[in-house]
C-alpha cells in the first residue's frame, strides 16, 4: 500500500529551501497551512518567493514570515490586511506582482493540469499586460499568462488518508484545490488523518496522485479576518 503519510511537519518541510517558489493555499486566513507556516518561521529560509491569494496579517499566517524578513517576493491577488506588507512594498524591501485573482487561481489550475500557458482578457490594457504576449480572439484581445512553477505548493485540509486523498471543508476548498499537485512537491496538513479506505470516494476533492506529503496538524487557531456581525434589534 503506498503511503503519503509523514510523522511530523517538520519532516513534511523537509527540502524547503532559501530561493524556493511556494504555494501557500487558503483565502484570507480561510484554510491556510497554519502548522506549516508556523514552522517554516522557526527555520532559516530566507528568500521565498511566495504565492498566495493573500499575504495573512501582521500576527498570522503568511505575515509571520513577512515580519521575520524570510519572503523576498509576494504574488498575490489581494494584500490589504497586512500593514508590515506594506510597509516592506513601500520602502522597497520587498517584491510585488499583483495578479487579478482568476488569473492567480487560472496559473495554478494550469500548472496542476500540465498547461505551460493560457490566454485571457483580464488585465488587457493595464501594468498586468506589460512584457506579454497578446492576440486577438472573436474580436476581444487576451493576455498570454503562463502556468507558476512552484517547488512546493502547500495546502490545508479538513480530512486526509494515508494515501494523500483530500476533503476540504467549506470555502477551506478556495485555492487549496487549485494548488494541489501545482508545485513539484504538495505537501498536505490536514484536521483529521485517516486510514486508507476510510474515505468515501465520491466525497474526495482532491486524489492522492496530487500529493507527495501528508500530516495531521496539531492545533488550528482559524482566525476570522474580518468579523462583522449583525446588530441585535
Amino acid at each position: 500500500m503506498i503511503t503519503k503519510k509523514v510523522n511530523s511537519v517538520q519532516d513534511a518541510i523537509e527540502g524547503i529551501e532559501s530561493g524556493m517558489t511556494i504555494m501557500f493555499g487558503g483565502f484570507g486566513l480561510c484554510g491556510i497551512p497554519e502548522n506549516t507556516i508556523a514552522a517554516l518561521v522557526n527555520t532559516q529560509v530566507s528568500d521565498l518567493t511566495c504565492i498566495s491569494n493573500n499575504a495573512g496579517v501582521d500576527d498570522f499566517g503568511l505575515g509571520l514570515l513577512l515580519h521575520k524578513k524570510q519572503i523576498k517576493k509576494m504574488i498575490s491577488s489581494y494584500v490589504g490586511e497586512n500593514a508590515e506588507f506594506e510597509r516592506q512594498m513601500l520602502s522597497g524591501e520587498l517584491d510585488v506582482e499583483l495578479t487579478p485573482q482568476g488569473t492567480l487561481a487560472e496559473r495554478c489550475r494550469a500548472a496542476q493540469a500540465g498547461i505551460p500557458a493560457f490566454f485571457t482578457p483580464a488585465g488587457y490594457g493595464t501594468e498586468v499586460a506589460e512584457g506579454k504576449e497578446v492576440r486577438e480572439f472573436n474580436g476581444k484581445m487576451h493576455i498570454m499568462e503562463q502556468a507558476f512553477k512552484a517547488d512546493f505548493a502547500i495546502v490545508k485540509a479538513w480530512k486526509g488518508d494515508e494515501a494523500g486523498n483530500l476533503i476540504f471543508k467549506g470555502t477551506a476548498r478556495n485555492f487549496n484545490a487549485c494548488m494541489a499537485g501545482a508545485g513539484k512537491i504538495t505537501i498536505a496538513e490536514v484536521e483529521e488523518l485517516v486510514p486508507v479506505g476510510t474515505l468515501d470516494p465520491n466525497q474526495i476533492h482532491i486524489p492522492g496522485i496530487m500529493v507527495q506529503r501528508i500530516f495531521q496538524g496539531e492545533k488550528f487557531e482559524k482566525r476570522i479576518e474580518q468579523r462583522t456581525v449583525r446588530q441585535r434589534n
